[in-house]
């Protein structure tokens, strides 16, 4: 990590720390210990074991595209991945770190950066895809009940999935649609003739072209195999599945056994979706603030619901950017081309 990262890992620490502590500021010490001594350690472990799933699952997408367009990719190398971008993501405002790290990383494992930047392309698309596809069942399901108790988030709920479905079509534009979207390029770079050098645009805007004319090449030759995208596609549905179940589980290990689960996972949906909109790293401040608001007409204990929203940080943000530190000490292993793809290098 460079120094930067380190410092922002800090500051993210830091904040964590200042949120938890303002929303323990009316629950009293004692009740809180008594409530954590009460904890049912069995669905605890299961909302762990869902983010370890979730972690593994994404691993095993990337494993799933490398071994069919590279060669034999090891689990360790595989589960390296998600797990550094977890931690960028982490530590980068609107998780904008992320795609980067899983690009060194996999470069760092012999894989060359067209293909690389192709795999992680697609794996992106088809997360963005699941993710909007969650989210309009979500919105069905759980949107009048936003509403009602916070008219003004679901406000932030349509811009998030606004973003969403944008980035969406933006990389579609780019896997299918090269010619317009170089053009759409030279637009938008338009007014940088103001601020730069125009030799620095032109070889800029240049290496733009190439990187897109990959992207298609490669984009074309998976999307191509549409049982590998049939099968990437279940596996993320699942991911996001077991992600979005985790509040679901604090519950009952909390003793509310008796929430209706669909509503608990449409609002977990809901949720994430406006946290992807804040600028600030996971989301901080925002993240918490919806999840007691929300929440609270099912955990009607203070102290419950403040524990709840805490393991539910711990799970989903903390322990993701926990498990990245130890992904970055790990070496990874070097993938094993297919022998024809060495006689064509």
């Amino acid at each position: 990590m460079s120094r930067r990262n380190k410092v922002a890992l800090f500051v993210i620490i830091l904040l964590g720390l200042g949120i938890f502590g303002y929303s323990l500021r009316d629950v009293k010490l004692g009740i809180l210990i008594h409530d954590f001594a009460h904890i049912h350690i069995g669905w605890l472990l299961v909302a762990i074991g869902c983010m370890l799933l979730y972690f593994g699952l994404e691993g095993a997408v990337v494993k799933i595209f490398v071994d069919r367009r590279m060669g034999h990719y090891s689990w360790k190398s595989a589960l390296r991945i998600p797990l550094i971008e977890q931690l960028f993501n982490g530590i980068t405002p609107m998780a904008s770190g992320g795609q980067p790290a899983q690009l060194i990383a996999m470069l760092q494992s012999g894989i060359d950066g067209g293909r690389a930047s192709s795999i992680l392309l697609m794996k992106f698309v088809v997360y963005q895809a699941m993710i909007v596809l969650n989210f309009l069942v979500a919105l069905l399901i759980g949107f009048h009940y936003m509403v009602a108790k916070m008219s003004y988030l679901s406000l932030f709920v349509v811009f998030g999935f606004v973003i969403h479905f944008g980035v969406i079509v933006g990389l579609l534009l780019v896997m299918f649609w090269p010619k317009f979207t170089k053009r759409a390029v030279r637009i938008i770079a338009t007014p940088l003739k103001f601020f730069v050098s125009s030799q620095w645009l032109t070889e800029n805007i240049e290496k733009l072209d190439v990187k897109i004319d990959l992207f298609y090449e490669e984009s074309v030759h998976i999307v191509g195999q549409w049982r590998l995208m049939l099968g990437v596609a279940a596996v993320t549905f699942l991911q996001l599945m077991v992600y979005y179940l985790v509040p679901y589980f604090i519950m009952n290990a909390l003793g509310y056994t008796h929430s209706n689960i669909v509503m608990v996972t449409c609002l977990h949906i809901l949720i994430v979706m406006v946290i992807s909109i804040f600028p600030i790293p996971g989301g901080s401040g925002g993240a918490e603030y919806s999840f007691t608001v929300l929440f609270s007409s099912f955990i009607t204990n203070n102290s419950k619901l403040v524990l709840a929203m805490v393991l539910w940080r711990l799970l989903t943000y903390y322990f993701g950017i926990l498990l990245g530190l130890g992904a970055l000490a790990i070496k990874p292993d070097k993938v094993q081309h297919h022998t024809k793809l060495e006689k064509e290098a």
